[in-house]
């Protein structure tokens, strides 16, 4: 389906957000939005929420399946407002947020749902999932100028750490960490500091009155902890060509980067046992 835009899908399509949980999709560019809707799509989602430029050109067999909104995904606060503007209309919707070459994985995603994880995380009497966003980046540069290859996709194994977050008087904050590690730790002369962490509530259940904030964090302070008081919680992780384009493509930082292999790089397997033997994520209580 179709909409003229963001106020014409409030208008006349917020009815496919009763059942979710339902992904949203930010295109800023036109790399590989093809996969990263597919993915999604086989992730479990109920709908899909593509916001993206006119230019965009997809496949009958994909337009059938996504609610196409148009939208100008890189002025600044786009996504949040987007983010936002969907979660007044959707109160207990469960619902996810990223970017085109970004892969959503969760302990167990090839044999279970997204839908059967929000189920258990909400049994947990928990509204939000904690996930990281772990950089992918191709090995050869030369051949993928873009950092770019889903064939031949590496990642960090190890250099991720976490900081007590703290609040406006310096006190740490219950339950919260900021996260660091990969290409935002690596080439961090090229990031800004406000961007550098790598954590983001990315699925969560929407309410009335919960906003979205810049930095990737909620103004419900609970939706920000990384686990319940009483035990640790599923976690989950978007493994992410975002970081490594960008760095590609800034004039910047591009001629500074010949390459981002390193002696800790490893290449992905595109499985969740990957991710849960290297520790960037877990699975709580979820055997």
């Amino acid at each position: 389906m179709r909409y003229q835009g963001l106020t014409d899908f409030l208008n006349t399509g917020a009815k496919v957000l009763a059942k979710g949980p339902v992904a949203m999709i930010f295109v800023e560019d036109l790399v590989e939005v093809e996969s990263t809707i597919t993915h999604h799509q086989n992730a479990g989602f109920a709908e899909l929420l593509v916001f993206s430029p006119d230019a965009l050109e997809l496949p009958d067999e994909l337009e059938r399946v996504i609610h196409r909104i148009p939208y100008s995904t890189t002025r600044a606060g786009a996504m949040e407002h987007a983010v936002n503007k969907i979660i007044e209309v959707a109160p207990g919707t469960w619902l996810y947020y990223c970017f085109n070459a970004e892969y959503l994985f969760h302990p167990f995603c090839e044999t279970r749902s997204i839908g059967e994880l929000v189920a258990f995380h909400a049994e947990e009497r928990r509204d939000a999932v904690l996930t990281y966003v772990v950089d992918l980046y191709a090995d050869d540069l030369a051949q993928h100028p873009d950092a770019v290859s889903l064939e031949h996709a590496y990642l960090d194994k190890s250099g991720y750490y976490a900081l007590g977050r703290k609040d406006e008087l310096g006190e740490i904050k219950d339950r919260q960490l900021d996260f660091f590690g990969g290409l935002r730790w690596r080439f961090e002369e090229h990031i800004p500091p406000v961007r550098r962490k790598i954590d983001r509530i990315s699925i969560f259940r929407a309410q009335k009155g919960l906003r979205l904030r810049a930095d990737h964090t909620f103004n419900d302070e609970e939706y920000n902890t990384f686990a319940c008081p009483w035990h640790n919680n599923v976690t989950a992780t978007i493994a992410s060509f975002r970081t490594a384009k960008a760095l590609k493509s800034n004039a910047g930082s591009t001629f500074d980067i010949p390459t981002f292999k390193w002696h800790n790089s490893v290449q992905f397997d595109w499985s969740s046992q990957q991710l849960l033997d290297l520790g960037l994520m877990e699975p709580g209580q979820w055997f």
